[in-house]
């Protein structure tokens, strides 16, 4: 262990707000009391005695009293004003915990255990007095574009989550639930159900997390707009050779008439007063069946019309709505017609996008909005890591300036969520590390310290590792916003298409491919599993390096397929392997899904990967 000192803060992955060391040690004894006068505290208890017994052999026993001795106790002080804040006082005879509520209490303990995870037995005197940056600490996770999770896995991530002192979750639902009154709505997808809902409610709650209801309510709604039932309500049907499109028609009664019972059933589920309604990316607005409408009034007209619509749905149900803010951005005038209770999310996915400044106008206009980067983890199969880091850290400063009440965390599935949930792990921590104390980050230094915390031994070569998966969007020559072109690699066809689209295969370099193919195969990349991981993270490990194995599929596939299009050579032997490293990759990754998620759009997934290995073979046969 490295002697407990100032470097010790510096390593922890929630950074704290203040501290100050008081010359001293405290060593936990083989044989420890943890105390607390509240039986609320039971769970950060029963966590904090499973580290001891499991980090340093150390056999603790849990009461309830306010005096007696202990080595460690938690205690209420209303003198602690945050109702998530806390203090701890490391004492040469003993540690305390304070805080005014049960949140603040558990928020103490995650930073003990950390200390522990660090420091061993042998802690550091100090006071510690922390408290929260954002009153909304958030991660939005995509639920809608090919994966749905078991509710096994999201307890697993609440637990995940909450000790890194996130405070709330979203799931992004477009059509992944069982209606009742429309019960071809989430057919085929694996749907949730209210049971599962409300036990994951219940889950999150034990862990000071609330679950905020999301659902798409005017664009994205392309799933349900498929089925024939609703495809009249779409407002360009064939848009994208969509049956209905993906956005509803506002000017069609039938379209709040639909919103508003899928309502009824949704929302009363959920006991945050909060509810998001979506309303983001209504890309046909205004050229189809609302058009004349649109050209009379002005598109934002229209659409502020439709909101505020589904504004009084929330209102019925006792909701304060939420909004993603990217059109309302598009007609500004329309900021000051909003009802004052709308909260606005202000989302950006690159790390200097203009919405990110965009931030002051919401403020400006006196709304209580969001800041929401992103994990940058969709349309890439092992994440774009700095243009992660670096959207979170401007969108949390931007936040911080002009009074933001939250940070929401956004991780998304485009394109059939081929992109694991191990990947997101690290943009999970480094935003709620932002959210919590975004003037306590150390990025350069975070990727090591949570590799520290998540993997435990080899943190270096693991960050090492980590780094260089999260780069190949750059390594491989050219990048693209909002994507991966070694993603788009994996499937593009070998030859170009009668009429080309853009291609990932020729924008990228034979020199960035080589070197990502090097880095990538290079038997020391990876540090051994470390024994008594849990099987939460040795999934995300596995995860992770399937990833790695994907995106050097890909550079291989673009290198082979750069040569055909440039009338060179290349063997039957070549690509028979690939199209077996594919067939291995297809079966590796159906593993990994069903081990987190139920099957919902697995097979879209495997038909993909399979018609990819059945066209390689294919072209050797016309050689």
């Amino acid at each position: 262990m490295r002697s407990p000192d100032n470097n010790v803060f510096a390593q922890l992955v929630i950074g704290v707000s203040k501290y100050r060391l008081t010359g001293g040690f405290f060593t936990l004894p083989a044989k420890a009391v943890l105390s607390s006068h509240r039986s609320a505290d039971s769970l950060a208890l029963g966590q904090l005695q499973t580290d001891l017994k499991r980090r340093l052999s150390i056999t603790a026993a849990i009461t309830y009293n306010a005096f007696g001795p202990a080595a460690v106790r938690i205690c209420r002080d209303l003198a602690v004003k945050n109702p998530e804040g806390y203090r701890i006082q490391i004492r040469p005879d003993g540690i305390t915990l304070a805080a005014s509520t049960g949140a603040g209490a558990f928020y103490a303990v995650q930073t003990l255990r950390e200390l522990i995870a660090l420091c061993g037995r042998k802690l550091p005197t100090c006071i510690i007095e922390d408290a929260p940056a954002f009153k909304r600490r958030g991660v939005y996770h995509d639920c809608s574009r090919g994966k749905v999770p078991t509710l096994q896995t999201l307890k697993q991530l609440v637990e995940r989550l909450a000790h890194w002192k996130i405070n709330e979750l979203q799931l992004y639902i477009e059509n992944v639930f069982t209606f009742t009154r429309h019960p071809d709505i989430g057919k085929g997808f694996s749907p949730f159900t209210p049971d599962e809902i409300l036990a994951l409610q219940q889950h999150c709650q034990q862990y000071h997390i609330r679950l905020v209801g999301s659902l798409a309510s005017f664009g994205h709604m392309e799933k349900i707009l498929s089925l024939p039932p609703y495809q009249h309500l779409g407002e360009m049907p064939g848009f994208r050779g969509l049956p209905g499109g993906t956005t509803l028609c506002p000017s069609d009664p039938g379209s709040i008439k639909l919103i508003g019972e899928l309502y009824d059933e949704f929302i009363p589920l959920f006991e945050a007063d909060d509810f998001n309604v979506c309303c983001d990316e209504t890309w046909e607005l205004g050229n189809g069946r609302s058009q004349k409408r649109c050209q009379k009034h002005g598109t934002g007209k229209v659409y502020l019309d439709f909101l505020l619509k589904i504004h009084a749905l929330c209102e019925k149900h006792g909701k304060r709505m939420n909004a993603w803010a990217d059109i309302l951005l598009k007609h500004p005038d329309c900021l000051d017609q909003l009802p004052r209770d709308i909260v606005l999310l202000n989302w950006e996915y690159e790390q200097n996008g203009p919405n990110i400044k965009r931030t002051s106008e919401i403020a400006k206009a006196r709304l209580d909005f969001m800041v929401c980067p992103g994990t940058s983890s969709w349309l890439t199969h092992g994440t774009r890591l700095p243009n992660a880091m670096q959207n979170v850290k401007a969108f949390a400063r931007q936040g911080l300036r002009h009074g933001t009440e939250g940070l929401l965390n956004t991780d998304w599935g485009d394109q059939g969520h081929r992109n694991a949930l191990g990947v997101s792990l690290h943009g999970f921590a480094h935003a709620a590390a932002h959210a919590w104390n975004t003037n306590a980050v150390n990025n350069e230094a975070f990727t090591e310290n949570f590799c520290r915390q998540t993997f435990g031994p080899s943190a270096k070569s693991m960050a090492k590792a980590l780094t260089t998966l999260g780069s190949t969007y750059q390594t491989c020559g050219e990048t693209r916003p909002n994507k991966s072109l070694l993603f788009e690699a994996m499937t593009e066809p070998l030859i170009h298409r009668t009429t080309p689209d853009f291609s990932a295969i020729d924008a990228m370099t034979e020199t960035g491919l080589n070197k990502v193919i090097r880095q990538l195969s290079s038997k020391n990349l990876w540090p051994r599993t470390p024994t008594g991981l849990d099987e939460f993270e040795r999934i995300a490990l596995d995860e992770l390096k399937l990833a790695a194995r994907m995106d050097c599929l890909a550079a291989e596939r673009a290198l082979i397929a750069k040569a055909i299009r440039n009338g060179k050579s290349v063997t039957k032997t070549q690509l028979i392997r690939l199209a077996s490293q594919m067939d291995r990759i297809a079966t590796q990754f159906q593993s990994l899904w069903l081990k987190r998620n139920k099957r919902s759009r697995l097979a879209d997934n495997k038909r993909l990967l399979a018609k990819t290995s059945r066209r390689m073979i294919q072209y050797t046969k016309k050689m």
